[in-house]
This record gives structure tokens, C-alpha cells and sequence, in this order.
């Protein structure tokens, strides 16, 4: 991280975290009322995008921690919950829909955790299978070389058994995870793509290489894992590239503690394709062969998705026959094609999911 500027809301100014937040910084943390007056700031500059992860906000969420995934009902949903303890990435992906979701995009980091605890002690409290991840409006170990919020989220999820925490990073930032009682009841998982798109499309983020060591090293602290191709990209040779990543995957880690692998190929909204024409000039992603779906993004042409999830779902079969694998947002149709049956044979991908859960993780209702 290369951050230029420190702001907390009057909530947050005088808290622990502000002052730890300053003293890794070793700068002043400046009050303001509102991310308003940040985002001022920000829009003076020629890319207030990237302005926008150099300024780190300290401020209360004043809305649900817990929140449903925004999924679509024309496409299949897997009933994943977000747990929202901040927002944005110092990393600079060239596809990041964050880039075009917030306003302002900028980093903000929650810290009313009190109340973030309370709402994971009624969810706790529900008969009911739970999946929580905190990696849906940011990425979820960016944090850690300030913060302790995910160790103790680890603890909190330990002594529980009906929710499993999930942790995804393109990082390597594990090292306060080692000592951490967890119970299995967090994953770890780590978005991969090829090395190709790793140095062209993903500014600032860790090697393929790191991320599997990571993987690694989070195993032997007995940690499950699971592992998201997505988004994917189709270029001349990309079956071969992606084929390779799979082999290296299971080069590293046990697939028999892999709780899940999703897929998904790039879709992006309208506005993002001026973003990136503008961020990234040189990036080429967005000239593919695209049409709208039916959530309104541009996806690629149906026949070439099915072409590489079935390449995938195919290889992946063949050399760990027991792991999990399911698509993230498409349609019945298209799992059809990629795995010769649909999620409601086994009655919804919700349910595949969470008996993975309660399998790897001992979850039980």
C-alpha cells in the first residue's frame, strides 16, 4: 500500500484503531465529517480512481454488516452472505468493478465492530447454514498490516457451528493468521488467473507463484481452502495457460481440503468499459466477443463460456474427482452444457454448497 493520507470521522477519530491506523502510517490522522469532503479532494485529481487508494477513511457503517449477495434472478445465485467491513482495493485489476460501483471509490475501513459482532451473534443464532465472506466489496487481507479484524473474526467464527467465514484474497498478507484458534471454520481462498493476466491485468498484486505458496503454508496451519477462476479470460491460448494453473494448483495444495472452486468468466457493466478505456489504454479485455445479458453486463459469447468451462470442469474432474466446482452467475442453460446437469438436481447450488461446508468445516444446523 502507498497511502498519502489518513481521515477518520468524528466516530472513529479518537478510537484504538485510529491511533493504530496513524502509528503503522506514521502520519496524522485528519478529522472530516463525511467521505464527501475526501472525495472532493480526489476529483481534483487526473485519475481520481487511483487517488482514491492512496486515502484511507476511518469511519462507522451505518448500514447492515451482514448483507445478501447482489445476484440476479436470471442467473444461478449461490446464497452467498457478505460480511462488509470496508470498501475498495489498493490493488489496481483492470476489470475491477469496484472502480465503477462506488462513489466515491475510495478506501474505507469500518470500525464500529461492536456492532459488526452483535449481528454475527443473531445470524450465529439462526437454525440455518450460513456462508460469510469479506471479500465481495474489498479484498479481505488487505487490511491485516493494520488491523486485526480478521484474526479475531477467525476466533469469533471458531466457536460456532452453523457459519463459515471466508477470507479471499490476491495476497500473500497470512502472516497474522498462523497462531490464530480457527476450528476450521474459516476459508482461506485465494482468485487466481493465468500468469498472462496476473502481469497485464491485476496491477499490484501477488504472483501466481506467492499465491499458491500462501495456499500452502495456510494448509499446514489447517486451514480449509477454496480457490475462484474469476473472472477468466478468452484469449488465443487460454485453455493451455488455464489448464497449467490447474495443474500447479494441485501441485501444492491436498485437493481433498479444497472445499469449493468457482468459475466465472469477465462481465463487466457499461460504465466500466470507459473506465478501463480510459485507466488502462493498453488493456484489450473489453474488445472480446461480448453481448448483453440478461443482468444488463456484457458477457462473452455463450458458445465460448461453455467451451472453457467444460475444458475446465473436465480437467478438474480428471485430477480431483471429488472437488467442488460450480459457476458463478449463469444460467441453467449454460450448466447444462459445462457439467451435463443443473444445481436443482441436488436441490439448488445453495445446498450443494452448504453440505460442502458442513463436510470440511463441521457445520452442522
Amino acid at each position: 500500500m502507498t497511502i498519502k493520507k489518513l481521515f477518520a470521522d468524528p466516530y472513529a477519530i479518537n478510537t484504538d484503531t485510529a491511533e493504530r491506523f496513524a502509528e503503522t502510517l506514521g502520519m496524522r490522522c485528519t478529522p472530516v465529517e463525511e467521505a464527501s469532503e475526501i472525495y472532493r479532494q480526489t476529483q481534483q485529481t487526473p485519475d481520481p480512481i487511483h487517488k482514491g487508494k492512496e486515502y484511507i477513511f476511518l469511519t462507522q457503517n451505518r448500514g447492515a454488516f451482514i448483507r445478501e449477495c447482489p445476484g440476479t434472478r436470471d442467473y444461478t445465485c449461490c446464497g452467498y452472505k457478505i460480511l462488509h467491513v470496508g470498501t475498495y482495493c489498493y490493488m489496481d485489476c483492470s476489470y475491477c468493478i469496484l472502480q465503477a460501483y462506488f462513489h466515491p471509490p475510495l478506501l474505507q475501513y469500518f470500525t464500529n465492530h461492536n456492532d459488526l459482532k452483535q449481528e454475527l451473534q443473531r445470524e450465529f443464532a439462526k437454525n440455518r447454514i450460513s456462508r460469510i465472506g469479506t471479500g465481495e466489496f474489498t479484498d479481505s487481507l488487505i487490511w491485516e498490516v493494520y488491523a486485526d479484524l480478521s484474526s479475531g473474526l477467525i476466533q469469533e467464527f471458531s466457536t460456532q457451528h452453523r457459519a463459515v467465514l471466508e477470507l479471499k484474497t490476491k495476497t500473500t498478507a497470512i502472516g497474522h493468521l498462523g497462531n490464530v484458534s480457527h476450528n476450521r471454520k474459516t476459508i482461506i481462498s485465494w482468485s487466481l488467473n493465468t500468469p498472462k493476466v496476473i502481469a497485464e491485468q491485476e496491477k499490484g498484486t501477488s504472483s501466481l507463484t506467492a499465491r499458491f505458496t500462501a495456499a500452502a503454508t495456510c494448509e499446514r496451519w489447517g486451514y480449509p481452502l477454496a480457490f475462484h477462476f474469476d473472472p477468466m479470460f478468452v484469449y488465443p491460448g487460454c485453455k493451455e495457460d488455464y489448464g497449467k494453473v490447474v495443474q500447479q494448483l494441485f501441485t501444492h495444495v491436498n485437493p481433498g481440503n479444497i472445499v469449493w472452486i468457482s468459475m466465472g468468466t469477465f462481465r463487466y457493466i457499461p460504465a466500466l468499459k470507459q473506465i478501463i478505456e480510459k485507466r488502462f489504454p493498453d488493456s484489450d479485455i473489453i474488445y472480446g466477443e461480448f453481448i448483453p445479458g440478461l443482468d444488463g453486463k456484457m458477457r462473452y459469447f455463450k458458445p465460448l463460456r461453455v467451451e472453457l468451462y467444460r475444458f475446465m470442469v473436465d480437467l478438474i474432474k480428471e485430477i480431483a474427482p471429488d472437488v467442488q466446482v460450480y459457476l458463478c452467475m449463469e444460467s441453467d442453460e449454460v450448466w447444462m452444457k459445462a457439467f451435463g446437469y443443473t444445481p436443482e438436481k441436488y436441490g439448488g447450488l445453495d445446498k450443494i454448497l452448504d453440505r460442502k461446508a458442513m463436510d470440511h468445516c463441521g457445520l452442522y444446523r
